[in-house]
């Protein structure tokens, strides 16, 4: 059985097999598992609809930048009606992700800058581990993946074959400190559903089957989009995703226009109209690359600090991540937008994705979550 992220076995082991308990560093990964898979988007897929090239939208797209910019956010859920360019926009983020340093040939990417979350295997060397710039993860969960190709699991072939313990990574590994995208996250089977709350709740994925016994890194940032029209979000999974953005069909007659026309245009030819937006899509990246850098010297005022807890009063939110979500939020915001100090302006557009999906059911009150939302900010924060 795997505890966070786990599985029961489906066989015993052979007898003919030697025993696998081994300590972690001994585990071996499967050469399988370091091919390319098509589960993760490469960094420069010619098949991407540009990032900047999005019309309208712009609460999902500056939710998506947030998430980039301070993982510690805790991921996006962007709901909304079909055809809106949910996951065109999700997927054109990856071609954005500035490149990260990661140790060569490591399955999970580590990041030698922070000795504190290697893996065994780079623990062992860390006093002479190669390093190469590698694209940010961005690794999709299907819908009828099994719980072995979610977190990993031994790998029998090799085990029988040749008896050595192998461990091939899932697609936790692949996505450590990446992204993981779920399209229609609604539906996604409650196994995996709890399998993912453990899982985004340590950062590390425990593997423990057949004798086989690891701990791997597991550090991303969930993406989940769906259409309520299919079914709610179990409240638990809700609750891990620090922003909620809802997207909507554009009702007026120049933005479906323009949406028609930009989409013609990249499928009659993808190669002159990701070229027309490549200047675009690079200010976009270097803007998040100044960002990230900036981001540590922000300072949050008392008085912000303040604010936040008050709105979250306001609405009645549970626990104590409403404010933690709307401090990481504005900061990352005022980042992006190059500011010394993060004031209440920034608390006040960016509460809505923050709070709307975190507030308790009021039978007496018709109106939204975002509508009530922005009636507390309008009460709280007004000047």
């Amino acid at each position: 059985m795997i505890v966070n992220g786990s599985t029961r076995a489906m066989s015993r082991e052979p007898a003919s097999l030697p025993h696998l308990t081994a300590q972690i560093g001994t585990i071996r990964v499967s050469d399988r598992a370091k091919s390319p898979r098509p589960d993760t988007v490469p960094h420069s897929a010619p098949s991407v609809f540009p990032f900047s090239a999005i019309v309208g939208q712009d609460e999902m797209r500056q939710a998506l930048l947030i998430a980039a910019v301070d993982p510690s956010v805790g991921g996006v859920l962007v709901f909304g009606d079909r055809g809106t360019g949910k996951s065109t926009a999700i997927r054109g983020l990856a071609a954005l992700l500035p490149p990260m340093r990661a140790v060569v040939g490591c399955p999970y990417a580590c990041d030698p800058a922070r000795p504190g979350d290697l893996c065994p295997r780079c623990r062992d060397h860390a006093g002479a581990l190669e390093t190469h710039a590698v694209p940010v993860p961005v690794v999709d969960l299907p819908l009828g993946a099994t719980e072995d190709r979610v977190v990993g699991a031994l790998d029998l072939e090799r085990a029988l074959a040749h008896g050595q313990k192998a461990f091939e990574p899932g697609l936790l590994a692949r996505a450590n400190r990446g992204f993981l995208y779920i399209d229609e996250v609604n539906l996604l089977d409650d196994h995996l559903v709890d399998l993912l709350l453990d899982v985004a709740a340590s950062g590390v994925n425990t593997v423990e089957r057949e004798g086989l016994s690891l701990r791997h890194p597991a550090r991303f940032v969930l993406v989940g989009s769906g259409n309520p029209e299919e079914g709610e979000l179990r409240p638990q999974l809700l609750d891990r995703f620090g922003l909620a953005v809802e997207v909507t069909t554009p009702t007026d007659l120049p933005t479906r226009i323009d949406v028609v026309r930009r989409r013609d245009a990249y499928e009659h030819d993808s190669t002159a109209f990701r070229a027309a937006y490549a200047a675009a899509d690079e200010a976009i990246r270097e803007n998040l690359t100044r960002a990230r850098a900036h981001l540590p010297s922000l300072t949050v005022p008392d008085a912000t600090l303040e604010a936040a807890a008050r709105l979250c009063l306001a609405l009645g939110t549970d626990g104590l991540r409403g404010e933690l979500t709307l401090m990481r939020t504005a900061r990352a915001l005022a980042a992006l937008e190059g500011a010394e100090t993060v004031g209440r302006d920034h608390l006040a557009r960016i509460a809505p994705a923050a709070l709307r999906h975190r507030l308790r059911r009021n039978p007496l009150d018709e109106s939204g979550s975002t509508a009530r939302v922005a009636r507390a900010v309008a009460e709280v924060l007004a000047p």
